[in-house]
């Protein structure tokens, strides 16, 4: 009986904790898939509120300045975001963010980059070219920013997997290479906004975090990281 009795224990442990196991795993996978649907929502978030703020007059005395100033924010925010994660998954071992959060964060970084983009060219210039080029020539830090947000383009475009795999990897990592370009690019334009008006604080820490990912990205810097600061377990 006492045989009998441990042998149905053991049977019932055992189902419980290969349940406990397959619930756990299911979990996991429930979250790996819903956690980008949350980052994609957190992403979208700042346009839902500047739709917001626009619907209920909330922008403040100059909208259209408000708008641009904005967009142009987080334009540089996603794309200096899309630069941290070569960093992350190197030092976390956070593999998965190798492709599928830097495509959404880059493609939400050319978003707002084209809202900033139609919201100058619709609300200073009224959608007439030779006027905006004659503003180009005349203030180079909006030529710097047009050219930024050209050379997202080829990108944005060529983020799909279809066509990375049509260009083939190393061809595509090369055009990708731009997004360090345009992030340069992005806090120049800013700066340069800015600079009249004496205030390049946050101006000035877009340039040292983005000086800082480009340090990381010299082979001898990210190999003592990878010795001496791994965050991975």
């Amino acid at each position: 009986m006492n045989r009998l009795r441990r042998a149905s224990l053991l049977f019932i442990y055992q189902h419980r904790f290969e349940e406990i196991f397959i619930n756990t795993a299911s979990l996991k996978k429930g979250i790996k898939r819903v956690y980008p649907l949350l980052v994609f929502i957190a992403c979208l978030f700042p346009f839902i509120l500047l739709v917001i703020n626009a619907l209920t007059d909330r922008l403040g005395a100059n909208p259209i300045d408000t708008i641009s100033c904005e967009t142009g924010q987080w334009t540089l925010f996603f794309l200096i975001l899309t630069l941290c994660i070569r960093p992350l998954y190197q030092l976390m071992g956070c593999y998965h963010l190798r492709f599928n959060f830097r495509r959404m964060l880059g493609l939400y970084a050319f978003f707002y980059g084209s809202l900033h983009f139609l919201s100058y060219f619709a609300f200073d210039h009224f959608f007439d070219w030779s006027d905006m080029l004659d503003d180009m020539l005349t203030h180079p830090a909006l030529a710097i920013g047009l050219t930024a947000f050209v050379l997202m383009v080829p990108l944005a475009i060529t983020s799909n997997r279809i066509i990375k795999k049509r260009l083939g990897g190393r061809r595509w990592k090369r055009l990708h290479k731009l997004t360090y370009l345009i992030a340069i690019g992005g806090v120049l334009h800013f700066w340069l906004l800015v600079e009249a008006k004496a205030d390049v604080f946050i101006p000035l820490i877009y340039a040292i975090i983005l000086s800082g990912l480009l340090l990381i990205r010299y082979p001898p810097v990210m190999t003592w990281l990878k010795k001496n600061v791994t965050l991975s377990k």
